[in-house]
C-alpha cells in the first residue's frame, strides 16, 4: 500500500528522497487551459529554498523546477503534470555516524521498525526536503485557482517561535515579506533574531506556530461529515514534516469560550449576503466554507537533528549517544510557511473541483424572495 498521494480530484503524488538525484511531484486533475510555466512555479519555490538567511539550513539548493509533461504552449493540457527538482548539494558523508543510530525525536526509528530499511542520508522521505515538491504542486494549484476563482488570496506567516508570540495589535501584513521569519510584526522579527541566534550557537533548535489564511473563498466548499473542508485542511497541514498540531479558527481556545462568546452573529449585508460579527469558526461551519476568511494554524516541533549530545540506541539495541552533524534548520517552522500556503492551495482547488462536479453553483439563496 502506497501513501504518497493526496487529494480527491486534484491529486498530487510526491516522490524522491533528500539525498537522491532528484525529487518531484506528479500532479493529476489540473483543468486544461491554465496558463502555466516553470517561472510561475519557481516564484513559490524561491520562497522556500534553503540558505536564504542565517536562520535556515545552509544547504545550497537552487530548487530549479522542470515541467516534464502536461503543459503545451504555456497552458495545462488536462493530462498529468510531472514536476522535477534536482538535488545539487547533498553531503551524505555528514550522516555516516547515524547509519546505525536513531535520532531522538526523529522518524529514523519508526521507519526502521516498519520497513526494516531506511535511507539515513538526510532522512530520505522523512526529510523536510520532500516539501519542495509540495510547493511546486501548490504553484500549479494557485494558477488553476486564479483561473477558476480570481481574487482568492492565500497568506502564511509565523505567529510564534518557541515561547515568543507576536503582538496582534502590531499586525502588519506588509511586514511579512520584509524579514526572514515571515512574521507580520517588525518588533517580533527583531526579538526573534536575537533569540534564534542564541539557540543556533548553542547547537539547539526550537518549534514554531504558523498561521495560513485564505481570503476570497466562496461559501459552499466542503461537504458534511466525511468530506469536510476542515477535515482535509487539517490532514493536509498535519502531513507536513514535523507538524504536531492543527487548529481551525479559535481551535483549542474555543474550549475556554462560552456559547455567547463563540457564536459568530449573522447580519444582513448588501443584497442579503450574510455579514458575520466575528470569525471564531475560521470560515468553516459544519465542514462547509462560510465565505469568510479561512484561518488555519499548525504547530511545528523543534528540529530533531541538533549538535547537542542526546542519548539513544543503535539498531542492535545498544545504548549510545548521538550528535547530528550536517546542515539543519534551527527552526524548521520558518521554511514551513510557503509549504502551508501550498497545502492550502491544493486543498482549496480540490474542493472547488468537487463542488463544481456535484453542485455547480450554490443552490441556497439568501435575501428577499429567495428560498
Amino acid at each position: 500500500m502506497s501513501m504518497n498521494t493526496f487529494g480527491h480530484l486534484f491529486r498530487v503524488t510526491t516522490w524522491g528522497e533528500s539525498h537522491g538525484p532528484a525529487l518531484g511531484a506528479t500532479v493529476d486533475g489540473c483543468p486544461p487551459g491554465v496558463p502555466l510555466d516553470e517561472a510561475m512555479l519557481q516564484h513559490w519555490l524561491d520562497r522556500r529554498k534553503p540558505g536564504q538567511s542565517r536562520f535556515t539550513t545552509q544547504r545550497r539548493e537552487p530548487d530549479r523546477v522542470r515541467i516534464l509533461s502536461g503543459v503545451f504552449e504555456g497552458q495545462s493540457t488536462g493530462t498529468p503534470i510531472q514536476l522535477m527538482i534536482e538535488n545539487a548539494d547533498q553531503r551524505s558523508k555528514d550522516y555516516g555516524e547515524i547509519a546505525e543510530k536513531f535520532r531522538p525525536g526523529h522518524a529514523d526509528i519508526t521507519y526502521w521498525q516498519k520497513y526494516g530499511i531506511r535511507d539515513y542520508r538526510g532522512g530520505g522521505r522523512s526529510s523536510a526536503r520532500e516539501t519542495a515538491a509540495r510547493v511546486a504542486a501548490g504553484g500549479v494549484a494557485r494558477a488553476a485557482l486564479a483561473e477558476l476563482r480570481p481574487g482568492i488570496e492565500i497568506t502564511g506567516y509565523m505567529v510564534q517561535i518557541g515561547p515568543h508570540g507576536i503582538d496582534r495589535a502590531r499586525f502588519d501584513a506588509d511586514e511579512i515579506g520584509r524579514n526572514p521569519f515571515w512574521v507580520p510584526d517588525a518588533q517580533a522579527a527583531a526579538d526573534w533574531a536575537d533569540y534564534l541566534d542564541g539557540l543556533r550557537r548553542s547547537g539547539n533548535s526550537v518549534g514554531a506556530v504558523i498561521e495560513v489564511t485564505a481570503r476570497g473563498v466562496p461559501a459552499g466548499l466542503g461537504a458534511p461529515v466525511y468530506g469536510k473542508l476542515d477535515t482535509d485542511l487539517a490532514a493536509a497541514m498535519m502531513s507536513i514534516n514535523a507538524v504536531k498540531g492543527v487548529e481551525i479558527g479559535e481551535g483549542m481556545a474555543a474550549a475556554a469560550l462560552t456559547g455567547v462568546e463563540n457564536a459568530d452573529e449573522i447580519f444582513p449585508g448588501n443584497d442579503g449576503a450574510p455579514v458575520y460579527s466575528s470569525n471564531h469558526a475560521g470560515g468553516i461551519l459544519g465542514g462547509i466554507s462560510t465565505g469568510q476568511e479561512l484561518v488555519v494554524r499548525f504547530a511545528v516541533k523543534p528540529t530533531s537533528s541538533i549538535l547537542s549530545p542526546r542519548r539513544t540506541i543503535t539498531r542492535h539495541g545498544e545504548a549510545t549517544e548521538i550528535v547530528t552533524k550536517g546542515r539543519h534548520d534551527p527552526c524548521v517552522g520558518i521554511r514551513a510557511v510557503p509549504v502551508g500556503e501550498a497545502m492550502m492551495a491544493c486543498v482549496l482547488l480540490d474542493h472547488m473541483l468537487l463542488h463544481r462536479g456535484q453542485i455547480g453553483e450554490n443552490r441556497g439563496r439568501i435575501g428577499p424572495d429567495r428560498g
